[in-house]
């Protein structure tokens, strides 16, 4: 009876964020533009469902354990044998360029008076694989209101610049006449989201299609560490001191797990496809109650500030990954 009485509380809320996100996937076949735009837009359209108290349990649900859900299968679609494709020294310049981008990101975003928790996330959404990283990290950051708003200005800013990015910086490749390699490697080191990768990289040849995606697959086999360094920070900084609890929670063990099934060839590429798809669900479900979770005037209350943000760490790893691939490659 436990489970159906669960399920009764459950229901009203999940239902209207899987109608939600139905409605979002709909408008986004039709008029080309990415879903988790619609899902957003939609989700925050709906923000007055959220204060009815048979909508809010439900809602809550799938902004947090739907979420994690989809945090854990995300690691199916990461194998680290493609951090061998691109070369120590390669790594090594991704690495350094996304240590720059976090570390400096709580810097930056106390110089234009925004809360650090917000420049760290941005800076780990920019230099990981946006959406993606961006609601992996929120997963383990404490949580509050004003965390929930962080990640989802973080959501907005970096698919917004990612989608600009994917238009330029092909022109960039071009104006600058770089080699399929040269070309690759900076398209899948500055870009966030693997879907923008793959529509900047494969619309100037399949070669550098290929080329960015495997740098891009490196910055994404890096969340599994940076979620630990952001899981271990919060844990220190939120417990008393003496009772720090390093035991990370199962769906990031999950994810860690199958990331490493994954690298040693055991899930079948259909399988693994299939489980990334239905981590990509879970996130647009998230995203979606994130939304349905957020008053359209709490993000307006943070102005141009947060775009200014996200577009000078954008820009900062750009040029970091450009101008290396310029000069030794």
């Amino acid at each position: 009876m436990s489970a159906l009485k669960t399920l009764a509380r459950l229901y009203p809320g999940v239902a209207g964020v899987v109608l939600i996100a139905i409605a979002s996937q709909f408008l986004s076949t039709n008029y080309g533009a990415p879903v988790l735009v619609f899902a957003l837009l939609l989700g925050m359209a709906m923000n007055f469902l959220y204060k009815q108290d048979g909508a809010k349990a439900g809602v809550d649900f799938c902004a947090t354990q739907v979420l994690r859900a989809g945090v854990a299968l995300l690691g199916a679609g990461i194998a680290f044998s493609d951090i061998a494709k691109i070369g120590f020294s390669g790594v090594a310049v991704l690495i350094a360029g996304m240590a720059l981008i976090i570390v400096s990101g709580p810097w930056l975003a106390q110089a234009l008076g925004l809360k650090r928790d917000l420049g760290l996330l941005s800076g780990g959404a920019v230099a990981i694989c946006g959406v993606s990283a961006a609601m992996t990290l929120s997963s383990v950051m404490p949580k509050s209101e004003e965390q929930s708003r962080f990640t989802l200005l973080t959501v907005i800013m970096v698919t917004t610049i990612g989608a600009i990015a994917m238009v330029v910086y092909p022109i960039v490749v071009q104006a600058l006449g770089l080699s399929d390699h040269q070309a690759g490697y900076f398209l899948g080191g500055a870009i966030h989201d693997v879907s923008h990768v793959a529509g900047a990289g494969f619309a100037l040849s399949e070669s550098i299609g290929v080329e960015a995606m495997t740098v891009k697959m490196v910055r994404v086999a890096l969340l599994i560490p940076i979620a630990w360094c952001f899981l271990f920070a919060y844990r220190s900084q939120t417990r008393p001191e003496g009772s720090v609890s390093l035991r990370p929670p199962t769906f990031l063990l999950f994810f860690i797990a199958l990331a490493i099934i994954n690298s040693l060839g055991l899930i079948p590429e259909q399988v693994s496809n299939q489980l990334t798809q239905l981590s990509k669900l879970g996130f647009m479900l998230a995203i979606v109650a994130l939304g349905m979770k957020t008053e359209l005037s709490g993000l307006v209350s943070h102005g141009w500030k947060p775009v200014v943000l996200v577009l000078i760490q954008s820009v900062l790893l750009g040029v970091t990954v450009l101008l290396w691939a310029i000069m030794n490659m």
